[in-house]
């Protein structure tokens, strides 16, 4: 089957299964080198189908919470739409695609995050966090945190997503500033600098390039891999089986 994936998790995933991936978004980008073979042929917000024409899709692939209804309901492929905002969603979404594409190795990754999400929490605090590529400012106590995903405005993650789910599964349940909506924006001034820990997710905003500003505004802080929490396919289920 020839298959277009607008999610990059579910790209590397499906690159890792033998997967016919003949499309893919701009944002898909692992695995190295083997992804620059595959056509760039839509962003993850707005896809020009007939660019896609040539590569005569039979299966798109689109996701709920990344993807637009708009994309959904414009694509003139078959298209499957995943949603998976917590750990326990993935494999039964996994199981799904792995029907669609009768592929049985996609059917294996479906059956292990079936697996690492009946494993319990592990208890790590700050400082023994699982992903933190470096830590700025080291906490000097456990307090609460504040995960950002954007700046300008300021963008964190709230209850409902799976990076929450993620950070939760690493003994952040409790910790984490609770926020309704999924991805609010906030303002960062109503943070106490003594009692909020402010975790930088690697990606989408490039927030390393900033350091030396970002530690100006006077909270222990640090960057946090944000591919190991947001990608759902084999990259998080790997990061969950070493550290559960």
């Amino acid at each position: 089957m020839r298959v277009v994936s607008l999610i990059p998790s579910i790209t590397e995933t499906l690159i890792e299964c033998s997967v016919n991936l003949v499309g893919r978004s701009r944002f898909c980008i692992h695995p190295e080198p083997k992804i620059q073979t595959i056509p760039a042929v839509a962003g993850t917000k707005q896809a020009d189908w007939e660019i896609m024409a040539h590569l005569d899709p039979e299966l798109v692939i689109l996701d709920k919470e990344e993807n637009t209804r708009e994309m959904a309901d414009s694509c003139p492929y078959p298209y499957i739409a995943l949603h998976i905002t917590c750990v326990e969603d993935v494999a039964k979404e996994l199981h799904r695609l792995a029907l669609l594409l009768a592929n049985s190795e996609l059917e294996s990754v479906a059956d292990r995050w079936a697996r690492v999400a009946g494993l319990p929490s592990r208890p790590y605090n700050f400082s023994t966090l699982p992903g933190m590529i470096d830590w700025w400012r080291p906490p000097a106590s456990q307090g609460q945190a504040e995960y950002l995903i954007w700046r300008d405005p300021w963008m964190a993650i709230g209850e409902g997503t799976f990076i929450h789910s993620m950070l939760c599964r690493m003994g952040m349940a409790g910790r984490l500033i609770t926020h309704k909506a999924k991805y609010p924006e906030i303002a960062l001034s109503d943070l106490d600098p003594e009692k909020v820990v402010l975790l930088f997710s690697s990606e989408p905003f490039p927030f390393e390039r900033y350091r030396v500003e970002l530690l100006e505004l006077g909270y222990s802080c640090g960057l946090i891999n944000g591919e190991s929490y947001s990608w759902y396919g084999t990259r998080s289920l790997s990061f969950l089986e070493t550290h559960l």
